[in-house]
């Protein structure tokens, strides 16, 4: 995930606010015995150098890895989004591509050769040159390596046989990579971020006893943190695992400012890592945080205490974040084993049977009681800031509880009083997850619970920690239906490899990552469709056409429901006043020009 936050328009009266500042209290009550070591801990760590320009942003979870091309997780994704860039970047107020290391490039007039001269004199934090041998080192060593299970090489696979590009050095400063056919989003595919070739080739070359390249188990989270190398804002500084992250500024760090003064100029980034919303919003309200994410839930006090507290709530309009019920659809079998139960598999499985469940959650609720009627229902797998989106003709599964019985009937399922059972005589009834600590995703899940009981589904509600579950998507496919999220963006080819049929984040019909064929997995027609209308859009270089292909994507996706869209927030951060020059978006948060932020006492 980005750095991706919440927004809101408080619609409260007197009365709810003395509710929810009833209920804040509460929680402040609960969490500040728990917390007061943790502060304790903080407030002897500031004084160790009081001088030094610090930020404190909790973070949620621990990272997993401190590799970037093995992550698949939201927290490392954000550790490593301060550590690392890539050839490109993006303005995150325009969209629009912005040089990076790559100070400029040029495009062959059919659109198949790119050439980047990156700029002079770059380094990586350890002091050592950051060259083109290092660009054509992450790419053909790390990323083109198929030794190496990386998702990263999903969104560089073009056309439908998946071809990947060709670079190669033309000289000190320039790098060309070929592609074997037009492919639109290419430009934009190279923020990727560049990887040291001095820090990590031994690492490719030497094999461990299975035979495995060493880079495989390079840079966990139990490295010494003075032997990562990157080329970011930011190295880590220390990792003290369930307590925080401590980031300090990358004194080889190539950007500068107006006046040639080092960027960024925030010397010190601390992360309190913190288990749950509820303690990241202690923290901020207790002065042991300068931002947050705000939620509705918490909305409306934030905004009262505003000027009181020093702080200013952002509000950057609707999320670009699309939250999801999704079941396994996968037939498969691992180590002689259905990763799902064949009786539920059968029921998950049956269109009639996903479409009643989209007709019998009623959204307008969850809007309007878990949202605080702050957000927006969603009907896409695409963002409405993308210029891909389908405004309007896409199918929509409003709240109806007799077509949802209607059509559970229709799939031969019969009601026994107030229970559904299948034509088997086997009682419908199935295990959702989420991960814990998400307060919106567990307040989503047991309202579906609810929900569904009035259409005779007992569903077993278990949110469970973040890593058990992407676990369990990634390596065991031991699940049955999960409540989850996941930022799209505004180019749809960013998320390919959640819609390719075997990308490495199809999660619905996940093929195992480095195994042959799957025994027992199908994939289905509209499903195949969806993957192959993925691979035509990104080939397509008319904006036009690209649309129309994007917008038949979005109705494959509503007719057949993979994911059934649930309800997103609007982006929202409060930010202590003490941060300067905070350009806050949907698309970036807080944090995506932070090399530009600074600090002052007021």
């Amino acid at each position: 995930m980005s750095w991706q936050t919440w927004e809101s328009r408080l619609r409260g009266v007197r009365l709810w606010r003395l509710l929810l500042l009833g209920l804040t209290m509460l929680v402040l009550a609960v969490a500040l015995p728990s917390c007061s070591l943790d502060r304790l801990r903080l407030e002897n760590f500031r004084t160790q150098a009081t001088d030094v320009p610090r930020l404190i942003s909790t973070v949620l979870g621990e990272p997993k890895t401190f590799n970037y091309l093995l992550t698949q997780e939201s927290t490392s994704t954000q550790v490593l989004a301060l550590m690392y860039e890539g050839l490109i970047g993006i303005d995150q107020t325009t969209s629009e591509i912005i040089p990076a290391l790559a100070e400029s490039w040029e495009t062959s007039e059919d659109g198949q050769t790119i050439t980047y001269t990156l700029r002079e004199d770059l380094q990586w934090s350890d002091g050592e040159p950051l060259t083109v041998d290092d660009v054509v080192f992450t790419y053909n060593d790390l990323i083109l390596n198929e030794e190496i299970p990386t998702d990263t090489r999903d969104i560089l696979r073009i056309g439908a046989e998946g071809k990947l590009p060709t670079v190669r050095k033309l000289d000190g400063r320039r790098v060309e990579f070929r592609i074997p056919e037009p492919f639109a989003p290419f430009l934009r595919v190279t923020g990727i971020a560049i990887m040291p070739k001095h820090a990590l080739e031994e690492s490719v070359k030497t094999k461990n006893s299975e035979g495995q390249p060493l880079f495989l188990s390079k840079w966990g989270t139990g490295t010494d943190p003075s032997t990562i190398v990157c080329n970011g804002l930011y190295v880590i500084e220390r990792f003290v695992p369930g307590e925080r992250i401590v980031f300090q500024r990358n004194p080889y760090y190539w950007q500068t400012g107006p006046n040639g003064e080092q960027q960024p100029y925030i010397e010190e980034i601390v992360w309190p890592v913190v288990s749950s919303q509820d303690a990241e919003f202690v923290r901020f309200r207790s002065g042991d945080a300068d931002l947050m994410t705000i939620t509705p839930d918490n909305y409306g006090l934030m905004k009262q205490y505003e000027a009181q507290g020093n702080y200013t709530v952002y509000n950057g309009g609707p999320t670009t974040s699309r939250l999801f019920l999704t079941f396994n659809l996968n037939k498969g079998s691992l180590n002689g084993k259905p990763v799902v139960n064949p009786v539920k598999s059968a029921w998950f499985n049956a269109l009639e049977f996903r479409q009643a469940v989209a007709y019998a959650i009623d959204r307008d609720t969850m809007l309007n009681n878990i949202f605080k009627g702050l957000g927006e229902l969603q009907n896409s797998q695409i963002a409405p800031q993308s210029p891909y989106y389908a405004e309007s003709g896409l199918p929509v599964y409003d709240y109806n509880l007799e077509k949802a019985r209607t059509l559970l009937e229709s799939a031969g399922f019969e009601y026994r009083g107030n229970q559904l059972f299948d034509a088997d005589g086997n009682r419908v009834r199935f295990t959702l997850q989420t991960n814990v600590g998400n307060k919106i995703r567990e307040s989503a899940g047991a309202q579906i619970k609810q929900n569904l009981e009035k259409i005779g589904i007992t569903v077993n509600f278990q949110p469970i920690d973040f890593n058990a579950l992407v676990g369990k998507m990634d390596t065991s496919m031991d699940w049955e239906a999960i409540v989850l999220g996941f930022g799209a963006g505004v180019e749809p080819n960013s998320s390919a490899n959640l819609w390719l049929a075997n990308g490495g984040l199809h999660l619905f019909n996940q093929q195992p990552a480095g195994a042959g064929p799957m025994p027992g997995r199908e994939v289905y027609d509209w499903e195949q469709s969806i993957s192959d209308l993925y691979v035509k859009a990104a080939q397509e270089l008319d904006e036009d056409k690209r649309k129309a292909l994007y917008v038949e994507t979005q109705e494959l996706v509503q007719e057949n429901l993979p994911f059934i869209h649930l309800v997103g927030q609007y982006s929202m951060s409060a930010v202590r006043n003490k941060v300067e020059n905070v350009k806050y978006t949907a698309l970036g948060g807080v944090l995506w020009n932070l090399n530009e932020l600074s600090l002052t006492e007021n």
